[in-house]
């Protein structure tokens, strides 16, 4: 049985608006566990391109999903996904998974694929004796949890958020993506009602950790 006091807080928003890094350091703060839900799609997508499937190919997609063994395993306060029980390095993020993770996740049968999948991690947080998830990625607040006792909606102007992709090194176009993840008809990234909106335009993590933080203990439950 969960305990009263476990919390689950969903964490949206785009890429580069701080999402990966605020909420790590919130999962460090509070004893939380840690999942990035951006790390499932890429993992497909990148074993789709593997296999030599067409990211335009739906019914192929599919059914290679039936041959995919997935898993996930817990480092420190991070739950990973993996396959084949290998956690994914480096090559989920290659310019050929950023340009394909948007077409992939749009699918619906791949976002009804990993639906259940992470929404078990509340079970595994709750059983490994963390405080609570922080789950994030462009759906949790609106999909996965939409009863989250803390829903965050991170953003930052486009410019911001360009310059921050390219000291991570990573190659992609921010505007292509939003665009992408805003107008598929499935789980789109969407502000919801009731969600708290925080502008990282001009705040630095720590800021950014320490203001989320503030609005968490401020509605924490007894």
């Amino acid at each position: 049985m969960k305990d009263d006091n476990f919390i689950i807080i969903a964490v949206d928003g785009g890429a580069a608006s701080g999402k990966s890094s605020t909420s790590k350091i919130l999962s460090q703060r509070l004893n939380l566990l840690y999942v990035n839900t951006g790390s499932h799609y890429r993992m497909l997508t990148w074993a789709i391109l593997k296999a030599g499937v067409s990211v335009l190919d739906q019914d192929a997609i599919v059914s290679h999903l039936k041959t995919m063994d997935i898993g996930r395993r817990i480092e420190g306060k991070e739950a990973q996904i993996t396959l084949d029980n290998k956690i994914p390095d480096q090559e989920i993020r290659s310019e050929q998974v950023n340009e394909a993770v948007s077409i992939i996740a749009a699918i619906p049968d791949v976002r009804q694929y990993l639906l259940t999948y992470q929404r078990s991690y509340e079970q595994l947080a709750s059983e490994s004796g963390f405080s609570g998830l922080i789950m994030e990625g462009r759906d949790i607040g609106s999909i996965i949890f939409p009863h989250a006792d803390f829903r965050f909606f991170m953003s930052a102007e486009e410019g911001e958020r360009s310059r921050r992709r390219k000291l991570e090194g990573q190659i992609d176009s921010i505007q292509k993506r939003d665009q992408l993840d805003s107008k598929r008809e499935t789980a789109p990234l969407t502000f919801t009602e009731g969600a708290i909106l925080v502008d990282t335009t001009h705040l630095n993590l720590n800021e950014v950790a320490n203001k989320m933080t503030e609005l968490i203990h401020s509605g924490k439950k007894p």
